[in-house]
C-alpha cells in the first residue's frame, strides 16, 4: 500500500493544479474555462471516470447516466470528477471480433490514467472484453481504481417462457434452420430476447467477468449481481464515487489488492459459476499484468475440486435476474467460504471475509448447496495431446455426456466462411459421429480469435435430429454457447500448430476424463505434413492488425501483447 495522503500537496493531481508556475497556470485557466470554480478542483482528489459508453453498445446504453451518478458521489465526498471516454467494445457490433481490440482498449486505459491529472479511477464497463481490458490497463497504470459494472439485462420473454440472451438464440436458430419454427416465430424471439439495457443475463462472458472482478476485490459488495435497470444500480454508482475519493486519499493501488490468494479465489468462483471459457484468457492476461503466476493447470485443478452451484444458463435453468434475487455473488461466495482465502484484500479496505458480511441466500435452487451441484461435471477442463500440446479447453458442464469420450472421423474446414457455406449443403458428406474441425480461427489466423468455436452442425444432420457433435478449433466460444466444443487449441493452426495439419478422414479422440485430445496419426506422418506446411498469408498488411499479429500471445498465455506483460515500471509523465 502506498503512503496515505494527509494534505492536498501530496496528491498526484497537485503537480498539475497546485503548483505556482506557468504550466499549472495553464491547467487551472483551462479548467476555469469550463465553468468550474477554483475551489471545485484545486486541492481536491481528481477522480477519473473511464466510460465505455457508445451508441453501438446496447450493454452500456445507460452508462452516460450512470457516470452522472458516480460524479454525484465524487462531489459528495469532496473530489473533482472528470469523465474520460474510452473505446467501446460492443460485443455484437464490433467486427471481426472484440477480442482483436481488447488489448487496444487496455493500452488506451493505461495511457489515459498515466497521462492525466488523476488520483484514482472508476472503471465503467460490463460487455465481454471491456471488463478485462479496463482491468488490464488499470493494473499496469497502478493508480487506485474500482470497477462499476454495467449490470445484466432483464429476463427475456417469448410465448410465455423466459429466454436468455445468447443461449436461447443458438437453440432457436437451430430450430429455425431445421424448419421446426417459422420466420415469424424467429422474429418473435428477436423482439423478446433483450428487454432492457445491460449485458447478457446468462452466465456468459460479461456475467462471468463481472463476478470474477468482484471476487478479485475490485467492486463494492454485491455490485456485480445488480441488474442494470434496478435503482440499486444507481445507488451503487454513487457509492462507488464516494469510495473512489477515499481510495485516492488512502493510495490503495491494484497491487495492494491483487495477490496469489485473490486469483485463487477467482478460480474458485469461476468453477462454481461454470463461467465462460473466455475468462481463461482474460484471467491469464490480468495475472500476467500483475506479475502473479497463473496457468491452465490451475484452472483444471480447481475445476476438479469445486462443484458447479450457480444454476444459470447455459449450464443450468435460471438467469441473472433470478441470481440477483437469490442473493447474488455474495450468497454464492458465502457458501464457498471453506474454499476461499478470506484474508484477501478488497478495494473497500477490508478483507474478503468482511466483504461477505451480511450475505444471505434466498433461493437454494438458483444457488445450490455444494453437495447438490447443478451438474456432475466440472465447469472447465484443460485438455492436452498431440493435437494441443500447449493445451485446449472444454466446458463439460455444457457438453453432451455421451460425447465426453469419443473417437470420430475429422471433417475439416480451413476457414469459417468455407464452413458456413458447406454446412448448408444437402450433399455434404457428414455423419453424426464426425468431429468437426475448424482451422485459421486463432489469435493470428482469424485474426483475433473470434467466437466461432460453437461450430454449426450441418443442416441435414440437424433435420435428422442431431443436436450436438464434437467440435474442435483454435477459436473461442461465447459464454452463452453450449455443446461438446474443444476450444483455444494451442498453438493455433496459423502459426504451425498441429491443428493446421489435420485432414478430413483423420481420426480424432476426445477423452475428457483423461484430459486428452489426440490426433490418431503417426508421428512420422505428422512430421511429413509439417515439413510440407506453409503459413497462410497475414490477414493485415498494415496498421493495428499487423502490429497485433506480430506481438499477440497464444491462448494459453492470455493473448496479451508481448511488450505489455509484466510489471516493469513506466515513469510518471514530466510536467514541463
Amino acid at each position: 500500500m502506498g503512503q496515505p495522503k494527509s494534505s492536498p500537496d501530496q496528491l498526484r493531481s497537485h503537480r498539475w493544479f497546485g503548483v505556482i508556475d506557468m504550466r499549472s497556470f495553464s491547467h487551472r485557466a483551462r479548467t476555469l474555462q469550463m465553468g468550474f470554480r477554483r475551489e471545485e478542483f484545486v486541492g481536491r482528489p481528481v477522480i477519473g471516470i473511464i466510460n465505455t459508453w457508445s451508441d453501438l453498445n446496447p450493454c452500456h446504453a445507460h452508462m452516460r447516466d450512470r457516470a452522472e451518478d458516480v460524479k454525484r458521489g465524487v462531489w459528495q465526498a469532496g473530489g473533482y470528477p472528470v469523465e474520460l471516454p474510452a473505446l467501446s467494445l460492443g460485443e455484437v457490433m464490433v467486427k471481426p471480433t472484440t477480442m482483436l481490440y481488447r488489448n487496444l482498449l487496455a493500452i488506451e486505459v493505461e495511457e489515459l490514467i498515466r497521462s492525466h491529472p488523476l488520483d484514482a479511477v472508476v472503471l465503467m464497463g460490463g460487455c465481454d472484453k471491456t471488463g478485462p481490458a479496463l482491468m488490464m490497463g488499470a493494473i499496469s497504470a497502478g493508480l487506485p481504481c474500482l470497477f462499476v459494472p454495467a449490470g445484466a439485462l432483464l429476463r427475456g420473454n417469448f410465448q410465455g417462457r423466459f429466454i436468455g440472451s445468447g443461449v436461447d438464440t443458438w437453440r432457436y436458430w437451430d430450430e429455425f434452420r431445421a424448419g421446426r419454427i417459422s420466420q415469424d416465430e424467429w422474429h418473435g424471439v428477436e423482439q423478446g430476447m433483450a428487454r432492457s439495457v445491460g449485458h447478457c443475463n446468462t452466465m456468459g462472458t460479461a456475467t462471468t467477468m463481472m463476478g470474477l472482478i468482484e471476487t478479485l476485490g475490485f467492486m463494492l459488495p454485491g455490485a456485480s449481481s445488480i441488474l442494470a435497470a434496478d435503482s440499486n444500480h444507481q445507488r451503487m454508482c454513487s457509492a462507488a464515487g464516494i469510495r473512489a475519493v477515499e481510495m485516492a486519499w488512502a493510495d490503495l493501488s491494484p497491487q495492494d489488492v491483487l495477490s496469489p490468494a485473490s486469483f485463487q479465489n477467482a478460480l474458485v468462483a469461476f468453477a462454481a459459476m461454470a463461467g465462460s471459457t473466455n475468462a481463461v484468457v482474460h484471467l491469464l492476461a490480468m495475472a500476467g499484468r500483475a506479475g502473479i503466476p497463473l496457468s491452465l493447470e490451475d484452472f483444471d485443478r480447481v475445476g476438479r475440486e469445486v462443484p458447479v452451484i450457480a444454476n444459470l444458463r447455459p449450464n443450468g435453468a435460471y438467469l441473472m435476474e433470478d441470481f440477483f434475487y437469490a442473493g447474488g455473488i455474495l450468497a454464492m461466495l458465502d457458501l464457498l467460504r471453506d474454499r476461499l482465502d478470506l484474508s484477501a484484500r478488497t478495494i473497500s479496505g477490508t478483507t474478503l471475509a468482511e466483504h461477505l458480511a451480511g450475505a444471505a441466500r434466498w433461493n437454494a435452487d438458483v444457488i445450490r448447496d455444494l453437495d447438490r451441484p447443478v451438474v456432475d461435471q466440472p465447469g472447465l477442463a484443460v485438455l492436452r495431446g498431440n493435437l494441443a500440446p500447449n493445451g485446449a479447453v472444454i466446458k463439460p458442464a455444457a457438453a453432451t455426456p455421451e460425447l465426453m469420450r469419443h473417437t470420430g472421423r475429422a471433417l475439416v474446414f480451413q476457414h469459417m466462411r468455407e464452413m458456413l457455406e458447406a454446412v448448408k449443403r444437402e450433399d455434404l458428406e457428414c455423419y453424426p459421429d464426425d468431429v468437426l474441425v475448424l482451422q485459421s480461427a486463432g489469435p493470428v489466423g482469424a485474426p483475433g480469435m473470434p467466437e466461432w468455436g460453437m461450430l454449426p452442425i450441418p443442416t441435414k444432420l440437424l433435420k435428422a435430429g442431431v443436436k450436438d457433435m464434437v467440435r474442435v478449433s483454435d477459436a473461442r466460444m461465447s459464454g452463452t454457447s453450449y455443446g461438446t466444443c474443444v476450444l483455444h487449441v494451442a498453438p493455433e493452426s496459423a502459426v504451425g500448430g498441429p491443428l493446421g495439419l489435420v485432414r478430413t478422414g483423420d481420426r480424432i479422440t476426445l477423452d475428457v476424463d483423461a484430459r486428452l485430445i489426440q490426433l490418431e496419426v503417426s508421428d512420422a506422418e505428422l512430421a511429413a505434413r509439417r515439413a510440407a506446411w506453409t503459413p497462410p498469408p497475414a490477414p493485415y498488411a498494415r496498421g493495428y492488425g499487423a502490429m497485433f499479429a506480430q506481438h499477440i500471445g497464444q491462448a494459453d498465455e492470455g493473448c496479451d501483447f508481448d511488450y505489455l506483460k509484466g510489471t516493469a515500471p513506466v515513469p510518471e509523465p514530466e510536467i514541463l
